[in-house]
């Protein structure tokens, strides 16, 4: 019997590279995952508790504002997963957030203050890992630093470590040094639980996808237009690189599934 695995899409609509991302890593488990996708800003739609993995994607736009329906409804499902995985006897949910889905979870669980950035983070980004980090299974087989490809306007600082405590959650990585500015580092990943975790940065990012899409030149044009010549060229390089981006678009989301799928089925054997 397959699996149910739940995508909620969460970009509202626009035209975005991320969804395809999503469905292709997600196609190669077909023969295990029955999979349904929610449209949940445009439907307000959102999965019910009867589906074992859920995997939420960015989106535009402030995470702190939402229209009252669709928000709300993504909030109770969240809280509803958190308070099922409570309980001994089943096999327990699995919750991956993406960047404005994982500042949304953030902000609903009081982990920290999520602020506008002085200037976006766009193009392909070094990550540290922190001791949790270095140790958890997601990130199994990344070097440290790791590559990722980042696109955001929002970004959670100042953990309120009294609530990391409380939760039993953990900082998985930070974002890049910069040695130059005075600006906190964001977080840029965290494990909410055994069941749940996050980034700011977008694992399912395919380097083949996002060359074709940004060779095109209205998306050429527009970030060279926003970041210049120079990020541009960067970014376009370092997609050709097997060590960075491809490395993580091989290693996260795969191992996030492939952990749920291993912890649901073992709990259900073990109690035939």
């Amino acid at each position: 019997m397959k699996l149910r695995l739940a995508i909620l899409d969460l970009n509202a609509g626009l035209p975005n590279q991320g969804m395809r991302c999503i469905s292709e890593i997600v196609s190669n488990y077909h023969h295990l995952l029955e999979v349904d996708v929610f449209d949940v800003r445009v439907t307000a739609e959102v999965p019910d508790l009867s589906y074992d993995i859920y995997i939420s994607s960015g989106g535009p736009g402030n995470p702190m504002e939402g229209d009252g329906v669709w928000d709300e409804r993504f909030y109770t499902l969240i809280q509803d997963v958190w308070e099922y995985n409570k309980y001994e006897g089943h096999p327990k949910k699995y919750f991956f957030f993406i960047c404005h889905s994982f500042q949304m979870a953030c902000l609903h669980f009081g982990l920290g203050k999520i602020t506008k950035r002085k200037s976006a983070s766009f193009g392909v980004q070094p990550v540290h890992k922190t001791r949790a980090g270095q140790k958890d299974a997601i990130f199994n087989g990344l070097p440290d630093p790791f590559y990722v490809v980042e696109s955001r306007d929002w970004q959670l600082v100042q953990p309120n470590l009294h609530i990391f405590t409380e939760k039993g959650a953990e900082i998985l990585a930070l974002e890049k040094i910069r040695t130059h500015v005075e600006y906190e580092r964001a977080i840029m990943a965290v494990r909410f639980s055994e069941e749940m975790v996050g980034t700011q940065f977008h694992p399912e990012a395919d380097p083949h996808g996002m060359k074709v899409h940004f060779t095109l030149e209205a998306n050429r044009d527009k970030v060279i237009n926003n970041f210049g010549i120079a990020k541009y060229d960067s970014m376009m390089s370092q997609l050709d690189e097997e060590d960075k981006i491809a490395l993580t678009y091989k290693t996260i989301l795969p191992k996030f599934i492939e952990n749920a799928i291993k912890l649901i089925n073992s709990h259900a054997y073990s109690i035939v």
